[in-house]
């Protein structure tokens, strides 16, 4: 935690006069407004170039407040708020009515989470009211995991930036929509599925899409600026060179498998066995193959269990059509 206590209290003044701070969490770094100022989460969008059809996440000090933001609170979504917060569960539920249809995207459901990092925590304490906050990025493009992510991409547009170090789950929360008798999963996240069937004791749909617009589920999102392109593990060294020889500048997530296998390529980045350590790791190794110039990058999807659907789903995501396709 490098942010001070005066960082914090700045921060929060920041918040309570109607302006924008940039935070850590657990998963990636938030741009947040006071969730309860229309003009101040406008302004969030207008940074981003956020549809504003698309809803904010609102973040809150605990789960004892959940019945403060949300019109009713089932008991599917108290047991797994008991459990999961803080941490990188986000909760669908039926808005409160302190919460501007601004953050809500226009829906009369609201994501709300308890981020699990001491810097967001604090911040919360001090603001003493919700924080509506989405990654402190462009819309679309590859979410931060350090201060310096943010200011890189964001610049001046941010009031102030809360220094918390790097995410520690890097990829954002699993979202799940709790407003009917069947939760289901509409944002694979830092929260495995295996986890929430193993509270609930009951399996659970993932959703790519659903009745309920969340976060993340655009055609393309966490994209980097260089093409992503998805192949088979083993086909990955042989598709990177082969696109090499075209004339790309070939970036290469290199599967653990492959680890010792000679790319010929412009860059090539080993994936770590631990798919902790690669969510931790993703959105800075898509940040570094930008940085070096590549204008594709091919990698693979790990198998799609624990916090490798949460990997697979980021990069689907980043592979997925760009605006102008």
């Amino acid at each position: 935690m490098t942010a001070t206590t005066s960082d914090i209290e700045k921060a929060a003044a920041v918040l309570r006069a109607g302006g924008l701070v940039a935070f850590p969490t657990e998963t990636v770094y938030g741009l947040g407004a006071n969730a309860e100022d229309p003009a101040a989460v406008a302004r969030v969008f207008q940074v981003k170039g956020r549809p504003p059809s698309h809803p904010l996440i609102v973040h809150i000090g605990g789960a004892e407040h959940l019945g403060d933001w949300v019109e009713d609170v089932p008991e599917t979504a108290r047991l797994l708020a008991e459990r999961f917060w803080p941490g990188p569960l986000t909760l669908v539920l039926r808005r409160g009515r302190r919460v501007p249809l601004e953050a809500t995207g226009g829906l009369e459901t609201l994501a709300v989470r308890v981020p699990d990092h001491p810097v967001a925590l604090a911040l919360l304490s001090a603001f003493g009211g919700g924080v509506a906050a989405p990654s402190a990025n462009r819309f679309g493009s590859v979410s931060p995991t350090t201060a310096d992510h943010v200011r890189a991409e964001l610049g001046d547009a941010v009031d102030f930036v809360l220094d918390g170090g790097s995410c520690e789950v890097g990829v954002e929360s699993t979202i799940v929509d709790a407003t009917g008798d069947t939760p289901s999963v509409l944002r694979p996240g830092g929260v495995t599925r295996e986890d929430l069937e193993a509270v609930l004791g009951r399996p659970l749909a993932v959703h790519s899409t659903s009745r309920v617009r969340v976060p993340g589920q655009h055609p393309s999102h966490y994209a980097p600026r260089a093409r992503v392109v998805l192949v088979e593990p083993e086909k990955v060294v042989a598709e990177a060179e082969l696109a090499q020889e075209l004339g790309h500048r070939v970036g290469v997530l290199l599967p653990p498998a492959f680890a010792d296998a000679q790319v010929k390529a412009h860059a090539v980045v080993a994936v770590p066995a631990s798919t902790a350590a690669y969510a931790r790791r993703l959105y800075g190794f898509l940040r570094e193959l930008d940085q070096r110039g590549c204008d594709l990058i091919v990698a693979s999807l790990p198998v799609e269990e624990g916090l490798g659907l949460a990997i697979a789903n980021r990069l689907n995501r980043a592979a997925g059509p760009r605006p102008s396709e």
